[in-house]
């Protein structure tokens, strides 16, 4: 079986699956395990790589009033892979290649390889997108354990949330400018980590914010988990937050309990490693319950000082490229 997958979580699940070896074409936007990085890629983006956050929201809100993907596919390069099967998402209308192009494009490949759509918006229902790509390629078994892997790792996180007496009010933003609510699997994620996400609501999709809304919820914890984003990105967009009206009376900003996560290689990725990223979430909410397992990286807390200094940003910056923060 020769596959080719059109999204990074599906890469993810291929490749936990052990079929690494059938993966022939991914997307220019997979990365890991990191040799997927020198496979042939069957997409590209249609966004400028230098595009600020409010161009790259403007980007989007013009594509979906056209009804068209912000990718697309090389189909010659995809032909020429000759797939078996084809491993992609009907989730985001924007976020990979267009469902309609899909289609055509496996119907127009010889022999009409197979099209699996991955569309989970729960926790319950990532796990499930990896019993469903085993269905099509034979690896139940392999599915099974690391299903059950996982589940025992969410368990775990959740077992501990249980006991605590006090879940603090929590906020994760997936976009900065303009702010977006979180949405999908992520409030989950904060309600097993044991806080309170009182703006996204579960199994439904992010939506663009007033900060009015922020402010009347108080969160003693904000998330900057930007979709897409590294944390060296996202911390690009910090001054436009500290230039809020609102932001330096937000309790969060008071006490210190600012935190920078990568979204790109964990929570918008609704693959095997959003069990990583409930880890980390649980433990910047709750460091004396819930330990950060060996190997995964923590969530960035921004001094007091760089919310209200943009030298300060821009040092934290640097210092997260080069893999200097603690």
């Amino acid at each position: 079986m020769r596959i080719v997958s059109l999204l990074p979580s599906a890469t993810e699940i291929i490749c936990v699956l052990g079929l690494e070896d059938r993966l022939v074409g991914v997307t220019h936007e997979c990365d890991y395990p990191p040799f997927v990085r020198k496979l042939p890629k069957v997409t590209q983006t249609l966004i400028p790589h230098d595009a600020t956050s409010c161009r790259i929201d403007e980007l989007v809100r013009e594509r979906l009033r056209g009804r068209k993907a912000l990718y697309t596919l090389n189909f010659p390069l995809l032909a020429s892979l000759a797939p078996d099967l084809i491993v992609t998402q009907a989730l985001c209308d924007v976020c990979a290649v267009a469902e309609e192009e899909v289609e055509a494009a496996a119907c127009a490949l010889p022999g009409r390889p197979r099209v699996v759509n991955l569309e989970p918006t729960t926790v319950a229902q990532v796990l499930a997108s990896i019993a469903q790509v085993a269905a099509a390629t034979g690896t139940e078994e392999r599915a099974a354990v690391v299903v059950r892997s996982l589940q025992n790792r969410i368990e775990a996180v959740a077992g501990r949330s249980r006991a605590l007496r006090q879940r603090p009010r929590v906020v994760v933003l997936e976009w900065i400018d303009p702010p977006f609510s979180c949405g999908h699997w992520t409030p989950e994620l904060v309600r097993l980590a044991g806080g309170v996400e009182g703006i996204g609501r579960e199994g439904r999709d992010s939506r663009r914010l007033d900060w009015r809304e922020v402010v009347a919820w108080q969160p003693e914890v904000l998330v900057l988990a930007c979709c897409g984003f590294t944390i060296e990105r996202t911390l690009q967009d910090l001054p436009i937050l500290r230039r809020n009206p609102y932001w330096a009376e937000l309790p969060c900003v008071r006490r210190g309990r600012v935190y920078v996560v990568n979204g790109s290689d964990y929570f918008s990725r609704p693959g095997p490693r959003l069990v990583d990223s409930l880890e980390i979430l649980a433990h910047a909410l709750h460091p004396a319950v819930h330990p950060l397992p060996p190997g995964l990286p923590a969530a960035v807390t921004i001094p007091p000082s760089a919310l209200v200094c943009d030298s300060m940003v821009t040092s934290i910056a640097a210092d997260a490229a080069t893999g200097h923060l603690a």
